[in-house]
């Protein structure tokens, strides 16, 4: 089914009928008490979930959760490093902020980077050849990479694919983002940005734990999407082995 058409039967679903034929079907031979259970999760679901399987639900709320990270250090970002946003052109870094969470979801260029989304935007937004701000760069390069490594879509559904090659290579490269954030220095040897912190007066290391939390949500995807299609595969071969006819309804 082509993915727009999916879109629009979304859009024209009776919403509140829909989820009356289901309770019924559902709760038929059920007892009063998980009705009302059943009842409940779908009241609190949304019309497009039916649409959705269990990983593409689980793909649908990772990047939810993955962005919602990203946009928590960029924030921490600015104001480790309050230099940044000023040469943004904005006049605060709220301003700042909003225009990278739209750049990402709206899958826009950055004007300081030129055409450069993903890989490259992130090779370029930690180069000492870079002028510019270095944190809406750095989250606009990562946060571009994370979607096209998704097939550049931040929801998914039934008639969407994930290459689950392209999303571990995601959390790799962030892996090496983050080490290099911590590393990269100007002629001067003074740090490109400023992230954790490890001195006499205490530790801040909560930049290293929250990437910590998309690499480890990217992984698990990971995991989820190999599992799916491995079934897919395992289930054609026994298929073969039993000389069954596959369904074809």
């Amino acid at each position: 089914m082509d993915r727009s058409l999916l879109i629009s039967m979304i859009r024209r679903t009776r919403w509140p009928l829909l989820l009356a034929a289901v309770f019924v079907f559902l709760t038929a031979g059920c007892t009063q008490q998980q009705g009302r259970d059943i009842a409940k999760q779908f009241s609190n679901g949304k019309p497009d979930e039916f649409f959705q399987t269990s990983v593409d639900r689980m793909a649908t709320l990772g990047m939810r959760d993955n962005l919602r990270s990203l946009y928590l250090l960029m924030s921490k970002l600015y104001l480790r490093n309050p230099n940044q946003w000023r040469q943004s052109g904005h006049p605060d870094a709220v301003s700042a902020q909003r225009e990278i969470r739209q750049a990402i979801e709206q899958r826009r260029p950055l004007a300081a980077l030129g055409e450069r989304r993903d890989l490259a935007a992130l090779s370029y937004s930690l180069s000492p050849e870079f002028k510019g701000d270095r944190v809406g760069a750095f989250i606009y390069a990562i946060g571009s990479m994370i979607v096209t490594a998704h097939g550049g879509r931040t929801e998914f559904y039934l008639t969407d694919s994930i290459n689950p090659q392209f999303v571990s290579n995601a959390a790799r490269n962030i892996e090496k983002a983050t080490w290099l954030l911590s590393q990269r220095q100007d002629a001067n040897g003074v740090l490109l940005l400023f992230s954790n912190e490890i001195s006499e007066e205490g530790s801040n290391l909560s930049f290293a734990v929250e990437f910590g939390k998309i690499v480890a949500r990217l992984d698990l995807l990971t995991q989820m999407l190999d599992e799916r299609y491995r079934r897919i595969g395992l289930n054609y071969a026994q298929s073969l082995l039993l000389m069954n006819f596959l369904p074809v309804q």
